[in-house]
């Protein structure tokens, strides 16, 4: 049987090499065998110094995640740290790829450090609702300060070489690429260590680090505000102040029984379960075997803002554009908008000028549907309406070659009536996107009836090339996000008409985690949106019709664009504030319905909004439009401004308990059927298994 690591000679130098793909992950073999190289050297009278490196495609992955929780096991990461710290020889990371949280602290333990160009280096674990459990939190103030070590830590940003060279948190920036060039690139710099008579130099032998320069509560003020409701930031930061206050031993424990009281947090559950689904969710059932269709080449049909939006993000990736609009004006008004969206993407880093000017040699923009003839995916993103995708569909079907695939960018649509416009059904499936399209991960897989798996298949592997996390749904009004948005938005409205402010429901739910309030992310939307929603659907949708939003429609008070909706918006308030004259709408509302208001608490709010949203989604698990609840969590978390360490709906619910919510659902059904629990809910509850036991399925 193979081992993780390996020990070789090269003259005096010791090579010691972790391979354990995909990620070189420190789980327990890993760190056994790390430490028996680590006690060779340390015996091994002919090697001088140490080289610690990555096999395949980076240095460390760190930590083993699927051991969060469970006893540690000898040794762990903190012991392995410390040893290579206490070695008598000195010991170099030689750092590619990656070099991120146990990673980056196993590096912190080495006395000389290097890395490659294009390397990560950083302290992640808050996004896992965790902190550096490895001496992160000690040495890593040390070696760059108080206030570098504070930015990496609380924010889990990863940093360049560049910068890393420049705080000191490595020695040098290599030259290369890969696996080879950081082993070669090492021992060199190992032998110029030994040329100069370089001894051990360890974290441990450096001055405690001072104080931020803003002080303490200007960095914990900036992170509550930053970061609201989470835990991990401002545990950490304790973590960090007792870097300043404690010589490394004391500094170490009191980081471990801070990490410790994290592991046991609702919030490192959520976070932690967030983190494996989001790898889960593109493994979709069924199409293990399914080959993808080649794609090189993409069309879009419609340049508005999210059809400009799609092409960029194709653009991002490497692939080719041809754009159609209506008339030229509308063309040209479209590539203006690539241009600009290019523009922001090298503004911020995403790409070269000289990447930016080669995609843009790659577009075009023009009123010919016979330009498309040569695209492999065309994406359809037109105005919604099903007659005029209908209609778009049909010239596509027309000009497009065999084999490729139709795609329809609807948010609501039957796409089995649109693919019932082309002669080939089984090459149409819905791609919906989230605006900004080339910026919103979120991609919504929606297959019809008749979709072909394998271009099932090709649309998980484009939307993994457009760096999106793809889900798969079924066909249905809305489909996975949208159809509960619509419900539990409803829940809202049955709120406010009894009674509930629609700012206190706003306040309730960001104050619960939620990015916005719902009447916030109406305004943001549009509340034309919202009306045009309800004209299709008509009043039958829902618990309670919110007349008070047609009544805003009606007065041209469409949200954010307008300066007015549920709020107003202006120099005085930019982020809006609260509006009487919507309150005297509702007010008038409940009279007309002979409705007499009660009070609300904020607790009954968040748990009648997440009851509705929870039961909607075991309904659509029931209709088989997901397949899986993690699919829907994948959904809320990546597109609808779910607090991540919630976990998502299904997650929630499961912390919360199935009974609990089935219970609660209960003594709210007011004979309307609204609030009645959705079968699923029953069983799961009468049988004592949760949503989990189902993504295992």
């Amino acid at each position: 049987m193979s081992t993780p690591v390996t020990y070789d000679l090269d003259d005096e130098i010791a090579v010691i090499t972790v391979d354990n793909p995909p990620v070189n992950a420190l789980g327990h073999t890993t760190r056994a065998a790390l430490k028996d190289c680590v006690d060779r050297f340390a015996a091994d009278e002919t090697a001088r110094i140490a080289v610690i490196c990555g096999a395949g495609r980076l240095f460390l992955g760190g930590a083993d995640v699927s051991e969060f929780g469970k006893p540690p096991q000898d040794p762990w990461l903190p012991e392995i740290c410390t040893l290579i710290e206490d070695c008598p020889k000195p010991v170099v990371a030689s750092i590619h790829g990656a070099a991120l949280g146990g990673g980056l602290e196993v590096a912190l333990g080495c006395h000389y450090r290097l890395a490659l160009p294009g390397t990560k280096l950083g302290l992640p674990e808050v996004s896992l609702g965790i902190l550096p459990g490895a001496g992160g939190t000690q040495r890593a103030p040390r070696v760059v300060g108080t206030d570098a070590a504070l930015e990496m830590i609380t924010s889990g940003k990863p940093v360049a070489p560049e910068a890393a060279r420049e705080s000191g948190l490595i020695d040098r920036v290599g030259e290369g690429k890969g696996a080879e060039a950081a082993r070669a690139e090492g021992v060199a710099y190992a032998r110029e260590l030994l040329a100069e008579g370089a001894a051990p130099r360890p974290v441990s032998g450096l001055p405690r680090p001072a104080a931020p320069a803003d002080g303490w509560d200007t960095w914990e003020q900036n992170l509550r505000r930053k970061f609201p409701g989470q835990v991990a930031q401002m545990q950490a930061t304790k973590a960090v102040k007792a870097a300043t206050e404690m010589d490394l031993p004391d500094g170490l424990a009191e980081e471990r029984r801070l990490f410790n009281e994290l592991i046991d947090t609702p919030q490192r559950e959520g976070l932690i379960h967030a983190f494996f689904i989001e790898r889960k969710v593109a493994r979709v059932p069924g199409l293990k075997d399914a080959t993808p269709r080649d794609v090189q080449a993409i069309g879009v049909v419609g340049g508005g803002t999210m059809g400009s939006g799609i092409a960029t993000a194709a653009l991002l990736a490497g692939l080719p554009v041809t754009l159609v609009e209506m008339k030229p004006e509308a063309a040209d008004k479209a590539r203006a908008t690539i241009e600009s969206n290019l523009a922001g993407a090298v503004k911020r880093g995403k790409m070269s000028d000289a990447k930016r000017d080669a995609a843009l040699a790659t577009v075009t923009t023009t009123t010919d549907y016979g330009e498309l003839k040569d695209a492999d995916v065309i994406i359809e993103a037109v105005f919604e309406s099903l007659d005029v995708k209908k209609d778009v569909f049909t010239q596509l079907d027309a000009v497009a070659k065999p084999g490729a695939v139709l795609a329809t960018n609807t948010s609501y649509l039957d796409i089995n009536e649109i693919a019932q416009a082309t002669s080939r059904p089984a090459d149409v499936i819905g791609l919906h996107f989230f605006s900004p399209a080339h910026v919103m991960k979120l991609l919504e897989v929606v297959v019809a009836d008749v979709t072909g798996t394998d271009v099932t298949a090709t649309a998980f592997a484009l939307g993994k090339r457009l760096g999106k996390v793809s889900v798969r749904a079924g066909v249905c009004d809305g489909f996975i996000g949208n159809r509960m948005l619509s419900h539990y938005r409803s829940a809202a409205d049955w709120m406010i008409l009894h009674g509930a402010s629609p700012y206190q429901i706003d306040r309730a739910l960001e104050q619960f985690g939620f990015a916005m309030g719902p009447m916030k992310v109406a305004d943001l939307a549009g509340i034309d949106i919202g009306y045009m929603t309800r004209q299709r659907k008509g009043k039958q949708t829902g618990v309670v019709y919110p007349q008070w939003a047609d009544d805003l429609y009606g007065m041209d008070r469409l949200g954010r664009k307008t300066g007015r909706g549920f709020y107003i918006y202006d120099d005085e308030s930019p982020k809006g504030r609260e509006d009487p004259e919507v309150l005297d709408l509702i007010a008038k509302e409940r009279a007309a319905q002979g409705v007499i208001p009660r009070d609300f608490t904020d607790d009954e709010i968040v748990e009648r909004y997440m009851a509705a949203m929870v039961n909607e989604g075991a309904r659509i698990l029931e209709d088989g439009i997901a397949l899986r609840p993690l699919d829907i969590d994948v959904v809320k978390l990546m597109g609808y401004g779910f607090p991540r360490y919630r976990g998502g709906p299904m997650k929630y619910a499961d912390m919360t308990g199935i009974a609990t919510i089935r219970d609660r659902l209960n003594a709210y059904e007011d004979g309307s059927g609204f609030w009645s629990p959705a079968a699923l809910i029953d069983t799961l509850a009468a049988e004592g298994r949760n949503f989990e036991s189902m993504n295992n399925d």
